[in-house]
């Protein structure tokens, strides 16, 4: 309305892709530098890929790639390959803080477990049931006592150790205690008892 678009023809520079200016052994160019014209049409690629095929087998092999060097991090602790959320010095201290203890909060499930089969097996006894639901709540009373003790703990070494703690590390470690040992992930790099500082 207010203008002609160009014709898309002349828009378009057609230039054949450049190779890049080969270098002598020393370092020095042998060619002169090519245009930017050129160098942009080289670098080109199509939006869509002409073979479908091909292309959904690379994006496989770079998925599987990219799931094989997530597993092997979360088992050697390799941050460069790790998720976001596990990233981070102060997320690496926290896990090893936890690691290192040993903690009710692993074994909740467990003792609910546990309560679940007493209370199925002697459920017309009304006496029992108040005890496995007393007991039930006293577990949880000593896991969230545990949890705010444990977590002020650790803040007191992450600012010892950091000057300041990042928001959310707390929270990490609290979710992390409640977690078996054997299924965290990453895959604990301590030994229960041994000194992380």
């Amino acid at each position: 309305m207010f203008g002609r678009k160009k014709d898309e023809s002349q828009s378009q520079v057609n230039v054949e892709p450049a190779e890049q200016t080969p270098e002598t052994s020393d370092g020095r160019k042998s060619g002169p530098t090519p245009k930017r014209s050129a160098q942009q049409a080289n670098r080109q690629r199509p939006l869509v890929p002409t073979d479908r095929k091909a292309a959904k087998e690379v994006e496989r092999q770079q998925r599987i790639e990219a799931q094989n060097r997530l597993r092997i991090a979360n088992e050697t602790g390799d941050e460069r390959y790790l998720m976001a959320r596990d990233k981070g010095p102060q997320k690496r201290y926290a896990r090893n803080f936890i690691d290192a203890r040993w903690m009710i909060g692993e074994f909740m499930m467990f003792f609910v477990l546990a309560f679940l089969i007493i209370s199925l097996t002697f459920s017309g006894n009304i006496n029992i049931q108040v005890g496995v639901q007393t007991g039930l709540w006293v577990l949880i009373a000593i896991i969230v006592i545990e949890a705010i003790i444990t977590s002020s703990i650790l803040k007191r070494r992450l600012v010892a150790k950091f000057g300041t703690i990042d928001r959310g590390v707390r929270m990490y470690a609290t979710m992390r205690a409640l977690q078996f040992r054997k299924l965290r992930l990453p895959k604990p790099q301590v030994k229960r008892g041994e000194s992380i500082d």
